[in-house]
């Protein structure tokens, strides 16, 4: 069977981070958020898969390549224009993503699923792919039930009483909800979808193909599953998917590295003592860290790979990526430090944060150092 990854979007909503890489690449405990779901195909006998790709498209390209090391086979759809012997970024919207792809090869010529690269699902997708089958439609959207009073944050799916979606809402406030039943991001399409979706112009699935199909009275159903999901539509989505994982309350995601103690997982070449430091679980260390004794450490926290964690300073639930350096005396409490950013946990990102030098590292080109005062 044959799939798609959405991964064309520019990420406004994960800006800063977005600025330097494109959002399906935000790792989730160390992994490209993306990875996850060319996981998922792979465990489902999806093995040939095309991704859209338009800003930072060579970030993506050059991380997964061709799919062999996922056991898969992978495919790019660059989605932009030549301007002054430059290519610049033009996504086409989901749908026109797709239908852009169909026309240059028909590569669709049997069911086929499409996913967010974005999200981190569990979802039984061979059984997704019977039930779409079984109701006979061309379109299938996965969804899923949350609460009340998270619909405002979903598009809200509406069925009828044999699962046909007869309408949607789009964030509505909870007390206009006519469903907990909301959009998971996940799609299954017969070839037939492509005769809805215009060419040569910007569209999207869920708000142009699907009022499309809903308006024309196309068989069109909604499925209705349990699985657990993580969606990184914002920038505080970074720290809320990181803090729930290492509470233990995504059980199906593993987490990286070795468990050395209750709460307490190590990568390789790490330096660290931990009868001279304060560690308090959960904690997350990467491999190549150095935490000087001295240094605390107070989970929820991750701290990626290659940091140093100076003797005398302290991070406490907050999320540092790779390559950073806290000298003795800063005191990081409930941040996200990726790069030159520093961004709060309310998705406000600290202006006023004093950085020093960046010099090249040979693997990296950069380490970033943050300075005392933070």
């Amino acid at each position: 069977m044959k799939g798609m990854i959405l991964a064309a979007g520019k990420g406004t909503r994960v800006r800063p981070i977005t600025q330097s890489i494109p959002k399906p690449m935000i790792p989730i405990l160390g992994k490209p958020v993306m990875e996850s779901m060319i996981e998922l195909f792979a465990q489902h006998n999806i093995s040939k898969i095309v991704i859209n790709t338009s800003h930072l498209a060579e970030v993506i390209e050059g991380y997964f390549g061709d799919g062999h090391h996922f056991d898969v086979q992978l495919s790019y759809s660059y989605e932009g224009e030549m301007r002054d012997g430059q290519y610049v970024s033009k996504a086409l919207g989901s749908a026109g993503g797709m239908k852009k792809i169909q026309e240059f090869s028909g590569f669709f010529d049997e069911t086929f699923v499409v996913v967010c690269g974005d999200a981190w699902v569990d979802l039984d997708l061979t059984e997704a792919v019977r039930q779409h089958k079984k109701n006979g439609g061309i379109a299938t959207i996965i969804t899923k039930q949350v609460m009340l009073d998270e619909v405002e944050k979903y598009g809200v799916v509406v069925t009828n009483n044999i699962g046909q979606v007869t309408s949607f809402q789009e964030k509505p406030a909870k007390e206009e909800a006519l469903s907990t039943q909301i959009n998971a991001g996940i799609y299954i399409f017969e070839p037939a979808i492509f005769d809805y979706i215009p060419r040569g112009m910007e569209y999207d699935i869920g708000s142009d193909l699907f009022p499309t199909l809903v308006e024309q009275h196309v068989p069109f159903y909604a499925v209705d599953m349990n699985f657990q999901w993580l969606d990184v539509g914002n920038i505080t989505d970074i720290w809320g998917v990181t803090r729930d994982i290492l509470d233990g309350k995504v059980p199906g995601y593993r987490v990286p590295g070795t468990q050395i103690k209750a709460g307490v997982w190590l990568g390789i070449n790490t330096v660290v003592d931990l009868e001279k430091c304060h560690v308090q679980p959960p904690v997350v260390i990467g491999s190549g860290c150095k935490i000087e004794d001295g240094a605390t450490i107070t989970g929820p926290a991750l701290i990626g790979a290659n940091c140093v964690i100076d003797a005398q300073s302290s991070v406490q639930e907050s999320l540092i990526f790779d390559y950073i350096h806290v000298h003795a005396g800063t005191h990081v409490n409930g941040q996200t430090i990726f790069g030159n950013y520093c961004i709060g946990h309310d998705g406000n990102t600290n202006n006023d944060l004093s950085w020093s030098h960046l010099r090249t590292h040979p693997i990296h080109n950069r380490v970033t150092d943050m300075l005392k005062g933070m």
